[in-house]
């Protein structure tokens, strides 16, 4: 079953210069799991294409079911010089939630997400 981020998980963001940091949660502990296999550096640097424009760094946080990405040159410039309308990265959790991944049926089923 193809299921949006949006339903597994909640995200905060946010920038440090030219990197925007964007945090993804777990909604239950039981889902991190699935969150760590199918949400990769390589699928969220796609999801961010023409946005990130460097490398995107993934960074496991298994005590809180987290996971976290720095998204290398993805603010043109920064806040203070980025042309961007969001130069913060204030809305890519947002973007990133919107992302699907797999989710095996029985797994789905299980912790009750069968839309």
């Amino acid at each position: 079953m193809r299921m949006k981020l949006l339903h597994l998980a909640h995200a905060r963001s946010g920038d440090k210069g030219d990197t925007a940091n964007v945090g993804l949660i777990a909604l239950r502990p039981e889902i991190y799991p699935i969150l760590e296999r199918e949400v990769t550096a390589e699928r969220v640097k796609e999801h961010f294409r023409g946005i990130c424009l460097g490398p995107v760094e993934r960074f496991e946080l298994p005590n809180l079911y987290a996971l976290n990405f720095l998204l290398h040159n993805g603010l043109g410039g920064g806040g203070t010089v980025s042309l961007k309308t969001d130069a913060q990265g204030k809305t890519y959790g947002a973007a990133l939630l919107r992302m699907e991944i797999d989710v095996p049926d029985d797994v789905a089923r299980k912790l009750g997400l069968s839309q």
